[in-house]
C-alpha cells in the first residue's frame, strides 16, 4: 500500500486524520461524530438521526437547496448515516474539489435549525418509521435489540419511535446537538492525493472556533437477560426468526475470531446455516452475523423460512452452534479468512472507503490499525483460537424473537 497515515488535533480539540495517497484518482473526506441512538434519553429516542436529516435543510448560509447544488456543483457523491454509536456526514470528489467538499460539510455541520425546516423533516421520519415497521426484517430487529438490550441504551431504535419523534421540541434538539457536537467529540478524515498540512489549516479556518465540550458516553455495565418472544404481523407471508447472544465489543482482540466464527457458521453461501437449512429446503435464508460496538458486542441470528418448517429450522441451527467447536475444519477456516480478506481489500481499494474505516475507528475508540495490521491479525487466527473464543462466548441464544404470519401464533 501507498498511502501514508497523518495526524493533528485543533487548539479546540477535532481531531484530523489522513491517508494521503499520491495514486489515486479520488479523494474522500466525512465528518464523524461519536454520538448515536445510545447517546439519547430515552424521551429523546431519534433526535441523533433526525439532527442528521436537520444538517442537510441548511446553515446560516445555505438553504437546503443550496447544499444539494453546491455538493452537485463539484460532482460529489455525499451522504449521512446514524447508527447507535455514531454520526457520519461524508463526500467523495475529485481531488481538486476537496477543500470546497470539506467547506461544504464543516458548514452543514452548524445547521440553522429552522422551524419550518424542523416540522417538514418531522413528517419525513415519522414516514421513515412507518416504512421500517413494514419490513418484517427490522421489526425483529428492533424487537430483538429492545429485547436483549432491554435496560441499556442499545436498546434505543436509531429512527426513534412515532412518539418520540412527535413530541421532540426543536429547543431539546439544540441542546442536544451543542452538548454532543462540540469539537472534541468529532473527527475529520481525509483520504486520497491530498495537502494533509492544508487540510489541517483549512480544518483550522473553518472550524478551529467550534466549541469543545468532552461529552463523553456511559458505559453502563450490562449482561442480557434470557428471553423469548413472538409476534404477529399482518402483512408477511413468511416466518422470520432471530437469535441473538453475547460477542466480543469491537475493541477487543477476539473480534477477529469473532467475524470467522460468523462467516463458517452463517455466511450467506456456502456455510454451515446454508448446507443445513437453506440447500435443504428448509428456508429461503439464513445468516449469522457478528457486531461489535463499543464496549460491549453480540452475534445475530436471522432465518426467513415457511411457518411450517421454523420449529425444524430453528433446532437444526442450534445443532450447528451447539457442535461448532467440534465440526468447523480447516478448510472452512480458509475460505472464511479468504472471504474476510476480499471484503477488506475491495472496501479499502478506494478512498471513499478507507475514510469510512479511519472515521469509524476513531467513533469507536480504537488506534488506527492498517489494513495490513488487521489482515495479518486474520491469518494467524487458528481453529484452536476460534474454539476457545467459543468457550468465552459460546453460541447459546440468549434472546429468541419470532414474527410470525397472521393466525400461525401457535405454531
Amino acid at each position: 500500500m501507498t498511502f501514508v497515515y497523518k495526524e493533528a488535533r485543533l487548539s479546540n480539540g477535532l481531531l484530523v486524520v489522513g491517508e494521503v495517497d499520491q495514486t489515486t484518482h479520488t479523494a474522500a473526506t466525512g465528518f464523524f461524530v461519536r454520538t448515536g441512538a445510545r447517546d439519547e434519553s430515552s424521551n429523546l429516542m431519534g433526535v441523533s438521526h433526525f439532527l442528521e436529516h436537520m444538517m442537510f435543510k441548511g446553515s446560516k448560509h445555505r438553504t437546503a437547496l443550496n447544499v444539494n447544488n453546491d455538493f452537485d456543483a463539484i460532482g460529489a457523491n455525499h451522504n449521512a448515516f446514524t447508527s447507535g454509536e455514531m454520526t457520519a456526514f461524508h463526500a467523495h470528489v475529485l481531488p481538486e474539489h476537496i477543500f470546497s467538499a470539506i467547506e461544504i460539510l464543516s458548514d452543514i455541520l452548524r445547521p440553522a435549525l429552522r422551524n419550518e425546516d424542523f416540522e417538514e423533516e418531522r413528517g419525513v421520519i415519522l414516514e421513515e418509521i412507518a416504512m421500517y415497521e413494514d419490513n418484517p426484517f427490522m421489526g425483529l430487529y428492533e424487537q430483538m435489540m429492545e429485547t436483549y438490550y432491554k435496560g441499556h441504551p442499545l436498546s434505543h431504535r436509531v429512527l426513534g419511535t412515532k412518539k418520540t419523534v412527535t413530541d421532540l421540541l426543536k429547543d431539546e434538539m439544540s441542546t442536544y446537538f451543542q452538548n454532543r457536537y462540540a469539537a472534541d467529540n468529532m473527527v475529520l478524515a481525509v483520504t486520497g492525493p491530498v495537502d494533509f498540512e492544508k487540510v489541517v489549516g483549512e480544518a483550522q479556518r473553518l472550524c478551529g472556533q467550534w466549541p469543545q465540550g468532552k461529552p463523553g458516553r456511559v458505559h453502563t455495565p450490562f449482561t442480557p437477560s434470557p428471553n423469548e418472544f413472538t409476534r404477529v404481523m399482518p402483512k408477511t407471508n413468511r416466518a422470520y426468526l432471530g437469535m441473538m447472544m453475547p460477542a466480543p465489543a469491537l475493541g477487543d482482540q477476539r473480534r477477529y475470531a469473532s467475524s470467522l466464527i460468523s462467516q463458517i457458521l452463517g455466511d450467506r453461501e456456502g456455510s454451515k446455516f446454508y448446507w443445513s437449512v437453506v440447500e435443504t429446503g428448509l428456508a429461503e435464508e439464513a445468516s449469522c452475523s457478528f457486531e461489535g460496538r463499543d464496549g460491549l458486542g453480540e452475534y445475530l441470528v436471522f432465518v426467513a423460512c415457511e411457518i411450517q418448517n421454523v420449529n425444524e429450522v430453528e433446532k437444526r441451527l442450534n445443532t450447528e452452534m451447539n457442535q461448532l467447536s467440534q465440526t468447523m475444519q480447516q478448510g472452512e477456516l480458509d475460505r472464511a479468512r479468504a472471504r474476510i480478506a476480499t471484503g477488506i481489500a475491495l472496501t479499502n481499494e478506494r478512498p471513499s472507503g478507507r475514510m469510512h474505516r479511519l472515521g469509524s475507528q476513531w467513533a469507536y475508540g480504537l488506534p488506527p490499525i492498517s489494513i495490513e495490521e488487521e489482515m495479518q491479525q486474520i491469518e494467524n487466527l487458528t481453529l484452536n483460537d476460534l474454539r476457545q473464543c467459543l468457550v468465552e462466548f459460546p453460541m447459546r441464544p440468549v434472546v429468541s424473537g419470532r414474527m410470525l404470519p397472521p393466525e400461525t401464533k401457535d405454531h
